[in-house]
């Protein structure tokens, strides 16, 4: 069976949470990461970190096929109140981490390439630090579809809108949830199937992408 990593499986209300288990019953051995409560352990917002964890997850399990990034740091703040610390912090983790798992999984993928596929969001007044950080993650990403490509590798970025994952209060669910013209919050298993799309063989051909997939909450704007 082809191997994925997914990253930031650790809460069993996430997105990757939710992803696990659709990709096990498409046929892949699913291997998590995050700092506690899954298969293989690393620190993302180190430089050796993320090089570290491909490492053992290929000595342990083998060559990694699919290469999901889910996590994610996000405190909240804005222009006045990010400090540089913060900014700092998210960039190592949202942005840094996502460049280096990407080289290191390309430097092992076989003649057979792999995909990429990470998780962003357009969340980033009030939210400066985790925004700017995902919105360069976006850029490494399709970066990669192009740099990458020659090596069998697609690569897309995927921006679920809201989903609630435990962090809405329940104005904040009725109130987006309002705001989505098919009339409900996007949910973890929503992400899933696009996920096991793109890592499908029929859904290779699609890379170098910035693919919404929020029942049309951005369609608004």
């Amino acid at each position: 069976m082809p191997l994925a990593l997914i990253t930031g499986a650790a809460r069993a209300n996430s997105i990757a949470a939710g992803i696990v288990p659709r990709l096990r019953a498409a046929g892949w051995t699913v291997i998590t990461s995050d700092l506690e409560d899954a298969d293989v352990t690393a620190d993302l917002s180190t430089h050796d970190g993320p090089e570290a964890l491909i490492a053992e997850v290929n000595r342990a399990h083998g060559t990694i096929a699919a290469l999901i990034l889910s996590h994610a740091h996000d405190i909240e703040s804005g222009i006045l109140d990010t400090t540089a610390e913060s900014f700092d912090r998210h960039v190592a983790i949202n942005a840094r981490a996502g460049l280096l798992l990407i080289a290191a999984f390309a430097r092992q993928a076989d003649e057979g390439g792999g995909v990429i596929v990470a998780l962003t969001s357009d969340h980033v007044t009030g939210n400066l630090p985790y925004g700017a950080s995902k919105g360069a993650l976006d850029r490494l990403v399709i970066s990669a579809a192009r740099e990458l490509g020659p090596r069998g590798i697609s690569a897309n970025v995927l921006n679920p809108g809201p989903i609630d994952t435990g962090w809405m209060d329940d104005e904040t669910r009725d109130s987006l949830a309002g705001m989505t013209p098919l009339g409900r919050l996007g949910r973890p298993a929503d992400v899933a199937a696009t996920v096991e799309f793109l890592v499908s063989d029929e859904g290779r051909w699609m890379s170098g992408q910035l693919i919404k997939t929020d029942g049309a909450f951005s369609a608004q704007f």
